[in-house]
């Protein structure tokens, strides 16, 4: 795939995620992704392979949130391998606290999948709204 054509997927996958399906999100992944989260929380790591994205990362997440998450993009940016995508996220939590967060992916693509995405985004209202991972898992 070339960038024009990587950088569409994108814009169908935040199309779609816009209202409320992430299913093509997940299914654009490749098996062996490579996921990072920056930044010094506990959610800041590497998750790599889709098993471990789903089961140590999404599953955590999604479990918290008490509405349906949406997310739009505001900028795609494509070259070479490379999309960028900035975006912003809707989801109440089941707490009942909004959690609207900023960010921005670096996606790099390998045969129509994201085999790395870095994910940038607020980090201190990431750790004020939501639960450490191993806590949800644990629980």
């Amino acid at each position: 795939m070339n960038a024009a054509r990587n950088k569409q997927l994108m814009k169908d996958v935040f199309a779609e995620l816009a209202k409320g399906n992430g299913e093509p999100f997940v299914e654009v992944l490749a098996e062996d992704v490579s996921w990072t989260i920056i930044g010094n929380t506990p959610w800041s790591r590497t998750w790599n392979g889709l098993a471990s994205v789903q089961i140590e990362l999404l599953d955590p997440l999604f479990a918290q949130f008490g509405s349906r998450y949406r997310a739009e993009a505001v900028h795609l940016i494509a070259e070479g391998d490379h999309v960028v995508i900035e975006s912003r996220g809707d989801v109440t939590t089941k707490a009942g606290r909004p959690y609207r967060n900023s960010y921005c992916y670096v996606c790099r693509f390998e045969d129509g999948k994201i085999r790395e995405l870095t994910e940038y985004c607020d980090t201190e209202l990431l750790t004020e709204v939501l639960a450490p991972p191993e806590m949800r898992a644990a629980a």
